[in-house]
């Protein structure tokens, strides 16, 4: 007989009661699609982890001060947290020098780091998965829609809601998102696992 599995609901109020083991099983149970989320947004591992590690401490900070009140929609709660965290990230980007050569090619894309941990890269060898490619040249709104439908687990209502457009506007771009990743998987050169 399995077990029942302990609501996030439930394991928020032990963890503001003081137990923080509960925060660890949230943490756990929610880790992968918030990563596999930011991950696939900023295109990088070690801002994901960056972004990761914020959008737990804002959350952390929010139980804590008691102003939390998503009841039952935790996980869309802190992708919306992570999402945000995401979109300062480039704007922070885009107020950043990009140090160039002459040529015009970004100085820091030379640089490689020699040491990977085996997480690090398990998330690079996904993040090199013909998938994946495709969903990136997808169209902005497209590739958004779709990221926070399959990879987060969210409902349309939700998307619509983060994105700020209408439930059939999130089904239209979801609807395009399939249909162009269709006709580029028969097309494209990448091969898909």
């Amino acid at each position: 007989m399995r077990k029942q599995q302990i609501s996030d609901q439930k394991l928020i109020s032990s963890y503001i009661a003081g137990n923080n083991a509960c925060l660890e099983m949230l943490i756990k149970r929610h880790k992968n699609r918030i990563f596999t989320s930011i991950v696939l947004l900023v295109q990088d591992s070690y801002i994901a982890e960056d972004i990761f590690q914020e959008t737990f401490i804002k959350v952390i900070k929010t139980l804590r001060s008691g102003k939390y009140n998503e009841e039952g929609k935790f996980l869309p709660w802190c992708i919306r947290i992570a999402r945000n965290l995401t979109i300062d990230h480039f704007r922070k980007m885009k107020r950043m020098p990009k140090v160039t050569t002459q040529e015009g090619e970004d100085v820091f894309e030379f640089f490689q780091i020699e040491e990977e941990n085996r997480e690090t890269e398990m998330i690079r060898e996904q993040s090199e998965s013909g998938l994946k490619k495709l969903i990136m040249s997808l169209p902005k709104e497209q590739r958004e829609v779709l990221i926070l439908r399959h990879y987060s687990d969210m409902s349309f209502k939700e998307i619509a809601e983060m994105t700020g457009v209408s439930i059939n506007t999130a089904l239209g771009r979801m609807r395009y998102a399939l249909s162009n990743l269709r006709k580029m998987a028969v097309t494209s050169p990448i091969r898909l696992r």
